[in-house]
């Protein structure tokens, strides 16, 4: 009760409210935890490159559907989902305290729309990672123009049918058991039947179904060879969806309240149901384990690669990461037409935050991660690790490189023409910030906090903190360096010797 009560707070304190004034509304179910996936991560925030599915589902709904109230039902690691996505535009979130099925992981939704509301629900499963904005918007012009009350989105299974445990999609055919045309109800869909009560169906009897007064008939085995199965997407027109929801019963063996039973419930209120499956099949995987999840993450890597590949250079298409706003910046920068000349390493991982730029080289294992703008011409040598707090920005300057092994954190700002050799270690905090001018060379093993350099100095084997480093030009012209410059010792008087 302790954990209901402290889940509604954190609901209620949400900001957002239900906008009556935008017509597509998406339902996204994420109140499994997934026991197949055996973690104590939610299985709706286990991530495709670095992103929790069901961001990824939701950020699919606000591009392809552009404006779209989002109501995300949560329900075991509640806590854990709300605080992930708690940021995402014109989200609210609904807390199914017992997982009943999809049917009421819905219901629960609908609480939300307290008021006549003249648009579309759009529901969809938060563990579907690869479904994308171009699915969801061809999916909504497919509903306008069919002019029905209710589409399912399917899937096409490529496999040996005798694999397929998906629910089959049971349409109208051209003509009815006494051979008489189905005209106009040609293609509409009857119903969803489960694999399993397939199944059970004798080897030597039909399947007969009724459907606008005809009847129709199917073998045992054309249902077991129906490749086109039920994704768990759907849109619905709002008014009936909220007239014949309620009507959804739990008898079955699980005891629970299905969304699949809409479709026979709509049909026989002489509503019409309809079907359309995605371009690409990949979109519409969900996952229960680990090695699916994977299969998940290597479909998304290729889609990058596929988007980049010919504008880029990089070295291992199956080992590197680019979040996939540096991929948009990529994309906006090469219409520009100049050519980008960036070389991406095996094991680079360019995180969100990155400000890409021209003549950009990356070698092996370069991690960058955090608001990090780069100038043209940078280079960044192996095992190099920089990163940023949310709120900390780092600036590289043009024709500067960085090279092996360093490592960079927080708010620092680096000149042009500048070289941080290897083995140097940086940071800049909130406070004291780190200021490098232009034409610096920091070498060794230095390491630098919160200071400021000044232009054209070189320092070396030197430990500078909350220092002020000035240019000083020696009788002879030349710049002095700074080498060996190590802070006076601390807590030396609890050293002594063994």
């Amino acid at each position: 009760m302790e954990i209901k009560n402290e889940i509604n707070e954190l609901i209620n304190n949400q900001k957002c409210e239900f906008d009556y004034s935008i017509k597509e509304t998406a339902i996204i179910l994420a109140a499994g935890h997934g026991k197949r996936i055996k973690s104590q991560t939610s299985k709706m925030l286990h991530k495709i490159l670095e992103k929790p599915t069901v961001e990824r589902v939701a950020d699919a709904c606000k591009k392809g559907l552009k404006n779209v109230n989002s109501i995300i039902v949560v329900g075991i690691k509640a806590i854990d989902v709300i605080d992930a996505i708690s940021d995402f535009p014109q989200t609210i979130f609904v807390y199914q305290a017992e997982q009943n099925g999809t049917g009421h992981a819905v219901q629960v939704a609908m609480e939300k729309i307290e008021k006549e509301y003249d648009g579309v629900v759009y529901i969809l499963p938060g563990d579907m990672g690869l479904i994308d904005s171009a699915t969801i918007s061809n999916f909504k012009n497919n509903f306008i123009a069919s002019s029905a009350d209710m589409m399912v989105l399917t899937g096409l299974f490529e496999g040996n049918s005798k694999d397929n445990a998906y629910g089959r999609i049971v349409r109208v055919k051209e003509l009815d058991m006494d051979g008489n045309p189905s005209n106009e109800d040609f293609g509409k869909v009857i119903e969803i039947i489960e694999h399993k009560d397939i199944l059970s169906l004798k080897d030597d009897t039909n399947y007969i179904t009724t459907f606008h007064g005809k009847k129709y008939c199917f073998t045992k085995n054309e249902l077991i060879e129906n490749n086109e199965f039920n994704s768990g997407v759907y849109a619905v027109d709002y008014k009936h969806l909220k007239k014949l929801l309620s009507e959804i019963k739990s008898n079955n063996a699980q005891g629970e309240i299905y969304i699949t039973d809409l479709i026979s419930i709509f049909n026989n209120n002489g509503l019409t149901v309809r079907a359309v499956h995605p371009h690409s099949q990949h979109v519409l995987m969900g996952f229960n384990n680990k090695s699916v999840l994977l299969e998940m993450e290597n479909i998304a890597r290729k889609q990058t690669y596929e988007q980049i590949k010919d504008i880029i250079e990089i070295e291992a298409p199956d080992d590197f990461f680019i979040y996939e706003d540096v991929v948009n910046d990529i994309l906006e920068l090469d219409k520009k037409g100049r050519p980008l000349d960036i070389r991406i390493g095996k094991g680079v991982y360019l995180g969100e935050g990155v400000k890409i730029n021209y003549n950009l080289t990356l070698l092996k294992n370069v991690y960058l991660k955090g608001n990090i703008h780069l100038g043209e011409n940078v280079s960044i040598a192996e095992n190099a690790h920089l990163s940023t707090f949310k709120n900390q920005t780092m600036v590289i300057g043009d024709n500067s490189e960085v090279l092996w092994g360093d490592i960079i954190k927080g708010n620092i700002r680096i000149g042009k023409n500048t070289r941080i050799e290897s083995s140097v270690n940086m940071t800049g905090s909130d406070e004291y910030p780190l200021m490098i001018g232009d034409n610096v060379t920091i070498k060794g093993t230095s390491y630098l906090f919160g200071s400021v350099i000044d232009n054209d100095l070189f320092i070396e084997h030197s430990i500078l903190i909350k220092k002020n480093v000035d240019r000083v030009v020696m009788k002879n012209g030349e710049v002095k360096q700074i080498r060996f410059f190590l802070p006076p010792p601390e807590g030396i008087d609890s050293i002594s010797d063994l």
